[in-house]
Order: C-alpha cells, then structure tokens, then sequence
C-alpha cells in the first residue's frame, strides 16, 4: 500500500545501466530553482513583483501540466526544469511583496504565517499523493491549482516602494489609495498625494536614476560582507537540509509518513522562531537556529545505526532547527537587502541554498572512504555559518533601507537621521493603510 503504481523510473524503464537516471529528473528540477533564482531576481528589480509573479503561476502550470503528459524522460526533465524556475518566481516575488507592504510591527508575524502554508503544502502532499499513486496524474493534481492562482495574482498591487524607485509615482499613489479604500480607510488615503510622496522619498527617488546589477551586491563593504554571510547561511541551511532528507531514508520509514514528519515538525519549530525573532532579534535567532542544527545532526554520529528510532527523533529536531533557519533568513534576507535591488540580493542568497542542494547528494559520496564524513560535513556547515551569522546586522524594528547608501549607514552606524526619518514616514503611511486589513 505505500508503492506507487506508476513512476518515471517504470514508465520510462529507469534501471540497470540507466539507473543513474531515476535522480536527473530532481537534479535538472533543482538546476531550474538555481537558474530561476538568478533570472526572476534581475528582472523583478527591473520590471515589478507583480508582473513576474503572474508569469511564474502561469509557467508553473502549464510546464508541470505538460511534465504530467510527457512522452520521454528528456522532455519531462525539460518541463522539470522550467518547473524549478517557475517556483524561484513564485518564493521571491511572492515573499518581496510581503515585505514592501506589511508594516513593521507585524512583518515577523505575517512572513511566519505565510510559511506555515508551506507546512501545509507537504502535509497536503502526502495526503494527495497516499490516494493517487499514478506519477502522471499525482504531478497533475498539484499542477492545475496553479491555474486558479494565475487568476488570484491578476487582483494583487504592484509594490508602492518598488513603483516609487522605478519613477512611477503616480501609479504607486494610485494603488495606496486603492488599498485604503479596500481596508475602508479612504480619507487617510486621499492624502497622499505627488507632494508628500516627494518629500518622505526624495532622496530615493534621486537615487532611483542609477541603474543597479547584481555586482552592487559586493562593491560597497557592508553590502559585500552582508551578502558574503548572507550566502553562507542560505548554503548551509539548504545543505544540511537535503542532508537530513537523504539520510531519514536510509531507516525504512514509510515515504508518506516521512513526509508528514517533515511538515509536522515545522509546525512548533515556526512558533518557537518567530517568538524568538520577534523578541530576541532575528540575527541571535538566525544563529542559534542553525548551530543547534549542526550539534543535533553531530550527535546523531555518535548514536548507534542500530538505535533507528533515536537517531530518526534526532534528525527531526535538526530538520526543525533548519526549518527554522530558513523561515528566519527568509525574511531576515528581505529586511536586510535595500528596495533598488532587493530582489537581486534574495535571488542571488536563494541561488547559494539551490547551490547547497545540489551539492547536498554528492557528499554522501565521501562515505565509500570514511562512514561519518557526510555527517561530520553536513553538521560542520550550518555550525560554521551560525558563526558567520554574527556579523550581519539587527533588523528587529528597523525600517527597511531603500538604497545601498542606507545600508552602508546602518553597517557604520552613521545611519542618517533624515534619511531615516523619510523612510520611517513611507512605511508608517503604508502601515496605516494595511492596519486595517480584514
């Protein structure tokens, strides 16, 4: 009852000398999510959220609806990996719209709740996939809803700071006003007007001139050594990560029950992060979550192969540190990164934990010569980059920075009164409109 009916590695006669096949259809997918992050990143800084997030629902169903149909392995990898590109789109757009619009004061509590739906999502999964055991129409089944999101997407607002850096002010009026009208707080939107925009955001909008790459990622001391940190830990969260799937694997748990394990554990490793992010900082959280992470999947080198179900209960908890890890350096990444090239910074941190997947399975490798070198790396990583965690800076209360200027400020603590000032204007006005949100 746990076997799946139809698999790619059946249909398409995946085994003797093609065996090493069965994982290219996961490796190509993940060198899609490597290649979205980077491409989606670029071109959301340059053309909007929104826009780029209504084409990603829109390649995420088709391309998996056409994988479901696919007639050969080397089409269904193709689809597999514009499927990965599709989901870096969908993460970093959908994740860069939260953080432009909700207020200060609740950010932790909404990027929080928005992860729960992941939690929800593999919960659902392997719910999903117990009753359907067919590949073809499993893969369909989570394709089509993606439809119905392209639709959803058409009703969302363009970010207000992104429009305003762009030099679309007027549009960005246009749509504070319309979410003011939405919460029900329509005379508060009514004044906001070209004037007052001008004047919390000139110094923005003087910068918005300049075209920005991904190399302004590291040509200013604290943006380079931010992103340098910032890189280590989305690697070594990713890493260790995948590092833990493969080996609960190795003990002959059910695949389903795997997979409700794996979401179940998010469930109270979310609450304790965003408490801890919310009242002792983001940076201290970010830290202990991933160097708790490692001591965990250290000990687990130390119990005996034989103790499966310690060692499985051990390898949970890690996974719930990284769970964590992530849920925190995802927001942590948007607080830290300024709006002129927010999305630049997410995409390129994103593409360091694809990379860290990717390298993931080749680890396992090392274990032919030593049995406990993969474990040994895979909790020396996260371990180290909780260590380089240290040197990024608080963001707990603080406003987000619009301009690498504003970071640098932050980084020197010459952080400039009237910048700060103006951008605490913006986002108090955007509070207020979203206060009332029902």
């Amino acid at each position: 009852m746990t076997h799946m009916k139809s698999t790619i590695i059946s249909d398409w006669n995946l085994v003797c000398d093609q065996q090493s096949l069965k994982q290219m259809g996961q490796t190509v997918y993940m060198g899609g999510v490597l290649l979205g992050a980077v491409v989606f990143g670029g071109l959301s800084d340059r053309y909007g959220r929104r826009i780029l997030l209504l084409i990603s629902h829109l390649l995420m169903a088709v391309s998996g609806t056409c994988a479901a149909f696919s007639t050969t392995f080397p089409l269904f990898c193709l689809f597999r990996f514009v499927c990965g590109m599709a989901l870096s789109g969908m993460g970093l757009n959908t994740f860069s719209l939260i953080v432009e619009w909700i207020p200060t004061s609740v950010r932790t509590i909404v990027g929080t709740t928005t992860g729960y739906f992941y939690t929800v999502g593999q919960l659902l999964l392997a719910l999903i996939a117990y009753f359907i055991r067919n590949w073809r129409w499993l893969t369909l089944a989570v394709s089509l809803p993606f439809f119905v999101f392209f639709l959803i997407a058409w009703w969302f607002h363009e970010s207000s700071r992104w429009l305003v850096m762009s030099n679309n002010s007027e549009q960005a009026i246009k749509n504070l006003k319309s979410v003011a009208k939405f919460n029900g707080r329509k005379e508060e939107g009514e004044k906001i007007d070209m004037k007052r925009l001008q004047e919390t955001m000139k110094k923005e909008m003087s910068c918005s001139q300049c075209t920005h790459s991904v190399l302004d990622l590291f040509r200013t001391p604290t943006m380079r050594r931010m992103t340098i940190c910032l890189s280590a830990v989305w690697l070594s969260t990713s890493f260790a990560y995948y590092g833990l799937a493969m080996d609960l694997q190795k003990f002959g748990v059910d695949i389903y029950l795997i997979q409700v394990i794996f979401g179940a554990v998010d469930i109270p490793a979310k609450v304790i992060m965003v408490v801890s992010m919310t009242y002792i900082g983001r940076r201290i959280s970010q830290c202990g979550a991933l160097i708790i992470a490692g001591i965990t999947i250290l000990i687990n080198l130390l119990i005996p192969y034989d103790k499966q179900t310690a060692r499985t209960c051990m390898a949970v908890l890690g996974k719930g540190c990284l769970a964590a890890s992530f849920n925190c350096c995802i927001l942590y990444s948007g607080e830290l990164f300024p709006t002129i090239i927010r999305q630049n910074g997410i995409g390129w941190v994103s593409m360091m934990g694809r990379v860290g997947a990717m390298v993931a399975p080749m680890v396992l490798l090392t274990a032919d010569y030593l049995p406990w070198l993969p474990g040994l790396i895979y909790g020396g990583a996260p371990i180290l980059s909780g260590i380089a965690a240290i040197f990024l800076p608080e963001t707990l209360g603080s406003p987000l920075p619009d301009t690498i200027q504003d970071v640098e400020d932050r980084g020197t603590g010459r952080s400039s009164k009237v910048s700060r000032k103006e951008v605490i204007i913006l986002q108090d006005t955007q509070a207020d409109l979203l206060k009332q949100t029902a």
